[in-house]
Order: C-alpha cells, then structure tokens, then sequence
C-alpha cells in the first residue's frame, strides 16, 4: 500500500471513530464535532508519523548494501559459469563425435 493510501485510510478510520465516540460522549451538536474534529487530526497525524518511520527504517537498511563484495560474487559466479557451459560443450562435441563413429561403425558390420 502506497504511503499516501494508507494516510487516506487511516484518516477514514479516525474520522468513524470521531463519529462514533462522539455520539457516545457528547449531548449537543458541538461537542459530536469538536470530537470528531480532535480524533480524525489526531489518527491523520498519528498516520504521518507511522509512514515517517517506516520510510526512515526502509531508507536506512538500503544504505548499507554491500556492492562491492555482491559485484565480486557475482563475478565469481559468471567466471564459473562460463567454465562449466565449456565444458558441457565439449562434452557435446564428444558425444557426437563418438555416435558417429557408433554409426559407421553400425553401418560397416550390417
């Protein structure tokens, strides 16, 4: 969920509850807003602060990626790779050199 949806959904939220405990709490008209007028402000800021955090926490592991020793191993990897699809493919040129033979060899018994 984008950052922007959940302040949305959480101001939603709190705007119901407001509601909500205002019809429970207050015996006149102004009091039902001032309540939920407090309560929405209160879940619309309380959201900021929780996507605040959770973009500092995102921003803060993303600082500390190992490139350098990633790009090592990945290097590593594709220097073995190569060397195995070399020899796979000689092993390829092997076997079809020795079922050829296999079939003239066939050929010259019948």
């Amino acid at each position: 969920m984008l950052g922007e949806n959940f302040v949305y959904f959480f101001t939603v939220q709190g705007f119901f509850v407001g509601i909500i405990f205002g019809i429970l709490k207050s015996f006149d008209a102004e009091g039902l807003l001032t309540y939920t007028f407090f309560i929405t402000t209160f879940f619309y800021l309380f959201s900021h602060v929780i996507i605040a955090s959770y973009y500092r926490t995102i921003t803060a592991k993303s600082a500390f990626f190992p490139k350098d020793a990633h790009e090592k191993d990945l290097d590593m990897f594709v220097k073995e790779i190569n060397k195995r699809e070399k020899l796979i493919d000689s092993a390829c040129k092997m076997t079809d050199i020795v079922s050829k033979m296999n079939s003239e060899l066939a050929g010259n018994k019948s």
